[in-house]
């Protein structure tokens, strides 16, 4: 059965995006696979691509969905569903960004979205991305309250505040947490592709911050 409200979670990257996934797809909520190809299509400001993706799907998270809820508003309005996940604090996420970034590929991503291949050296910059988004989507939103819902699962929000604001009843299972960094394998060809990368970034902005000084 269809869903009444699509469902776009508009937090960024490690902020509990999965989770909110595993959430959504108890709930039954026909879940839109992650495909970087949409990512691209933001970048270059492709937006049909991602909307015909969004029509065939009932929820939505990662990228590039948090990059785009103007847009997304704009399309579908009130009879859509957004949800900003965050972490407890800025210090928080950016140093589980740093984790992922370094066991994972995507460098042009991150260059695209946060203007650098890896968070690292540049933590400050990254933090100030992140708190500028909240900042953003809660101005977005604050006369749209029935539409919206911020939540922080290291601060208990869970099942009870997931389900209230979709109205669906509340499962009677643990809430599912996934991607965690304590658990997370990394692949250590991935690794030692980018530990060098992340050290030659960390020299470049050593030198060009002297230069400035």
């Amino acid at each position: 059965m269809a869903k009444p409200h699509k469902v776009f979670g508009i937090g960024l990257n490690k902020t509990g995006t999965t989770t909110l996934k595993l959430a959504l797809r108890k709930l039954g909520f026909d879940h839109s696979r992650r495909q970087t190809t949409l990512a691209r299509a933001w970048m270059k400001r492709e937006f049909a691509p991602i909307f015909a993706e969004a029509d065939k799907h009932d929820s939505f998270e990662d990228w590039p969905w948090p990059l785009m809820y103007r847009e997304l508003w704009q399309h579908y309005g009130p009879s859509a569903r957004y949800i900003l996940t965050r972490r407890q604090s800025p210090e928080v996420w950016v140093e589980s960004l740093k984790k992922h970034a370094e066991r994972t590929s995507g460098v042009m991503l991150r260059q695209g979205i946060f203007g650098y291949p890896f968070p690292h050296g540049v933590e400050t910059e990254h933090m100030a991305f992140y708190q500028q988004h909240l900042d953003e989507v809660r101005a977005f939103f604050a006369d749209k309250p029935n539409c919206f819902l911020e939540l922080c699962w290291e601060e208990g929000d869970g099942w009870a505040e997931l389900c209230a604001f979709l109205n669906e009843p509340v499962p009677n299972t643990k809430l599912p947490h996934g991607n965690s960094g304590k658990t997370a394998v990394p692949d250590p060809k991935i690794l030692e592709k980018n530990r060098p990368q992340i050290r030659k970034q960390i020299r470049s902005l050593r030198r060009a911050r002297r230069d400035l000084a």
